[in-house]
């Protein structure tokens, strides 16, 4: 029988297989990202698996191409968007914090602790750390920024949103936008105007009380 690498039949999908181990990643680890147990997630063979991997190795590293592409790929994206201040510059960066379909917070502990357990994946970590630290420097030098001032300023917002992840910080969706310009002052310097907020609110569909 040929082999179609988008088959959708009885043998799933890549994309479905791929799925799968990341929900597993999120709830489970990478111990719990196994072919037979997937497999019954997916109410498929285990054989089926074989028409879009060659082993669990090649699904582990189609797992961090994929958070590779998302998280580090976007945080770069959005530190080259257009924006009029580095202030505005800074709110296109949050809005990382805030779309999981730019940045997949979730995703990011998951393989932090799974480096925990991987020379590999540690590498694969510290290779994303600092090209995000590099764009978000790049980000401040656009703007004027000295190469010290940057590198010390990009530090700042990153490890700070690192240390969100890491403690699991949650907050309700008014907190954090109330937190929002307080924390573009410091990052940047700057504090933003009611123009660029009003145009980050409404991209995350937040309407904030008289007086905010």
């Amino acid at each position: 029988m040929e082999h179609v690498s988008n088959d959708s039949g009885w043998r799933g999908s890549q994309e479905g297989w791929l799925e799968a181990a990341y929900e597993s990643l999120l709830e489970g680890g990478v111990d719990s990202v196994k072919i037979l147990p997937l497999a019954k997630r997916l109410n498929l063979s285990r054989t089926s698996f074989y028409w879009f991997f060659k082993d669990r190795e090649e699904l582990l590293a189609a797992l961090i191409g994929r958070w590779r592409d998302k998280n580090t790929g976007n945080i770069v994206k959005q530190s080259e968007a257009y924006a009029e201040s580095l202030a505005e510059a800074m709110l296109n960066v949050f809005d990382c914090w805030l779309n999981k379909d730019l940045f997949d917070s979730k995703f990011e502990f998951a393989v932090r602790s799974w480096a925990l357990q991987s020379e590999d994946i540690l590498n694969e970590v510290q290779q994303a750390d600092h090209v995000r630290l590099e764009a978000l420097k790049r980000m401040f030098i656009r703007f004027g920024h000295s190469e010290i001032t940057a590198d010390v300023r990009a530090r700042t917002t990153y490890l700070v949103q690192i240390g969100y992840i890491s403690m699991q910080t949650r907050e309700d969706i008014a907190t954090r936008m109330r937190r929002i310009p307080e924390y573009i002052a410091i990052y940047t310097g700057q504090v933003p105007e009611r123009r660029e907020l009003d145009r980050f609110f409404a991209r995350h569909g937040y309407k904030p009380e008289a007086g905010e």
